[in-house]
């Protein structure tokens, strides 16, 4: 098969969004993804946004059935997915119709001339056409009849039917891309090999595709100049693309490692959790055991049942599912085993916005759990780094001997960034409470001086035999007591247990300036935006702002407010209607806090946050 080099003079940029659009099975995400995965190969930095409809095939044409993917790369720091777009492709109405908006004044939009139909245009309620009707006028807009030009392509391949030969023009629009773009084919050549390795004219429709996509836009007049992006300048060492979930779910294989613990997933599919299921479950040769409940209940019950026994125990879900996982886990806080619980957050109540994003578990995750509950509370920020705390999920887990919430998100998990591979050795230690034969004079509930963590005993273990259970427990045998004193006591070591966790997390730092006039606040998957926000609104002179990200919740870095102190205006930014804002009135109700909140199953845009911070700094 043929590989294309690219050959040709490129005018440089620094960074480029592009949008991919089109109906579900037109795909998109595919065509994003090799995208961005081959401007990752070639050096760039990335960020990326996957947006897709709730429903797995929604009607064809229809404006809430639009599947969208969103790539930003750079040779310059990049930390979010961008916000108005430099190119984007729409492979039909609904999909131009819906996404139009982003597209910045004068730059390109390439669109599928032959699915500009009366009954699509009917579907996405246009009551012109936008290619005849002069409202594209302020764009410079690539007409191109993708569909036929792929079935022309194909037309000699035998053993293709008029449903795959149709699938296939997303490869054309991808091998107009890069062409435009300067990248080369050899990445998405050999996926595809790989990929349809049992199936040769598969491998030999999609590479001519794309080839024919790539030569196209090499010919076409109205593409006079491709663009290059350099690689961008990045800290030494081996780099992937990686997304948040897979990210997820590498941390925790870190840690089994690290802690000489089995890993054991007690999971129910849901959307956008499921990912760290389906990665995890790639990898029994590591002694991961994974388990696809019936239920939400079952999930958490078993991970608690595999805790007890000595595994590395995690469970991960969403909105919903974390309801569910309520009542087990207070059992688990109970019991004092440790268990982590994933919650890949999405937009609510109920079934609420599957596919979008959203933060508003954040109070679910602190107190939804009958009587005095704590738990830690975590958050990732990024795609890269949900490897990072889903490793120290595990490591307070298993050192404090409480459950963990670890809080991440749809924008973040579905999203991918360049991650740097690290090395297990590198990482901190892991120790455990187990307590492996037996000691004279042990009690389950003897406690560490330092931590307040339990011991911990594996059943079997000769005479370390012990009851655990949700009745309340005497503080040092753990029986079943009711005494009201013994429960007083019990309540209160359970809490200050988790306030020593401020001992083991690092203190809360405060980005671009110590102190000044604005402070912004945020929390988990937000950091991309509020950072680039903030460091766009600076160099146009607003120097006196700072930013201040939590990825630890509950307890809170012990610094927090000497921080808060350095500022005269706090401003929270948060994907809710202000949630994590009342958890620090809460504790600091001595300033001001204002509040800046998007509930739109979107994350923030740069011009909305630097707008909302001029604002306040007025």
């Amino acid at each position: 098969m043929t590989t294309i080099k690219t050959n040709h003079q490129p005018k440089t940029l620094h960074a480029v969004i592009i949008r991919f659009v089109g109906d579900s099975g037109d795909g998109m995400q595919l065509t994003g993804t090799q995208f961005s995965d081959t401007s990752a190969m070639f050096g760039n930095d990335i960020a990326t946004f996957p947006n897709y409809p709730a429903e797995i095939r929604a009607p064809q044409g229809s404006l809430y059935g639009v599947s969208g993917f969103q790539v930003h790369i750079g040779s310059v720091e990049i930390n979010t997915p961008g916000d108005e777009v430099d190119l984007l492709v729409a492979m039909n109405p609904a999909g131009l119709k819906t996404n139009l908006h982003a597209v910045k004044p004068g730059h390109t939009i390439i669109v599928d001339t032959d699915a500009f139909t009366k009954k699509n245009l009917d579907k996405a309620q246009y009551d012109t056409n936008p290619l005849e009707d002069g409202s594209l006028e302020n764009y410079q807009v690539i007409e191109v009849a993708m569909t036929s030009l792929t079935k022309e392509a194909l037309k000699d391949i035998e053993g293709l039917d008029n449903k795959s030969i149709t699938r296939s023009k997303n490869m054309f629009a991808l091998g107009m891309v890069y062409w435009m773009y300067n990248r080369s084919t050899d990445h998405t050549i050999n996926f595809f090999e790989k990929k349809f390795s049992a199936k040769p004219e598969l491998i030999e429709a999609n590479i001519k595709v794309l080839n024919t996509g790539y030569y196209f836009a090499e010919t076409l007049e109205l593409i006079p100049n491709s663009y290059g992006v350099a690689p961008a300048k990045m800290a030494p060492g081996t780099y992937r693309i990686i997304m948040g979930n897979t990210a997820t779910a590498w941390g925790f294989l870190a840690a089994s490692e690290k802690s000489g613990l089995d890993l054991f997933l007690g999971s129910y599919p849901i959307t956008p959790a499921s990912d760290i299921l389906h990665e995890l479950a790639k990898h029994q040769h590591f002694g991961v055991k994974t388990f696809q409940a019936e239920d939400e209940i079952a999930g958490i019950t078993s991970a608690i049942g595999a805790s007890f026994a000595g595994n590395l125990a995690i469970t991960t879900t969403s909105g919903p599912g974390l309801a569910l996982k309520g009542e087990a886990l207070g059992l688990a806080m109970m019991i004092e085993m440790p268990i982590v619980v994933v919650n890949v957050q999405r937009g609510g109540p109920s079934t609420g916005l599957p596919t979008k994003t959203e933060q508003s578990d954040l109070l679910q995750a602190l107190y939804g759990r009958n009587g005095e509950s704590p738990v830690i509370v975590i958050a990732a920020s990024t795609p890269a780094n949900c490897f990072d705390f889903a490793y120290q999920a595990s490591k307070l887990t298993l050192e404090h001997m409480t459950p963990v919430v670890l809080l991440t998100d749809g924008y973040i998990a579905n999203g991918s960034a360049p991650w740097r591979i690290k090395s297990v050795k590198d990482m901190p230690e892991i120790k455990t409470n187990i307590t492996r034969e037996y000691q004279e004079g042990w009690h389950p509930y003897d406690r560490d001086e330092e931590t307040l963590a339990r011991s911990w005993a594996i059943p079997g273990t000769p005479g370390l035999e012990h009851r655990v259970g949700g009745l309340e427990k005497d503080r040092v045998s753990g029986n079943v007591s009711y005494v009201p004193d013994n429960h007083e006591y019990m309540v209160k070591i359970r809490a200050e247990k988790i306030k020593r966790v401020q001992n083991a997390i690092p203190e809360l730092k405060s980005e671009f300036v110590d102190e000044g006039e604005l402070l912004v606040i945020g929390w988990g998957g937000t950091f991309g935006s509020l950072y680039s926000a903030i460091k766009d609104i600076r160099e146009q002179g607003y120097d006196s702002i700072g930013l201040a990200h939590f990825n630890y919740i509950n307890p809170l870095p012990k610094n927090t407010e000497e921080v808060l102190k350095r500022f005269k205006k706090i401003i929270v930014c948060e994907l809710n209607n202000g949630q994590f804002a009342k958890v620090l009135k809460l504790n600091f109700n001595d300033f001001e806090i204002l509040q800046f909140n998007k509930i739109q199953g979107l994350p923030f845009g740069n011009e909305e946050l630097i707008q909302k911070f001029k604002q306040v700094l007025k």
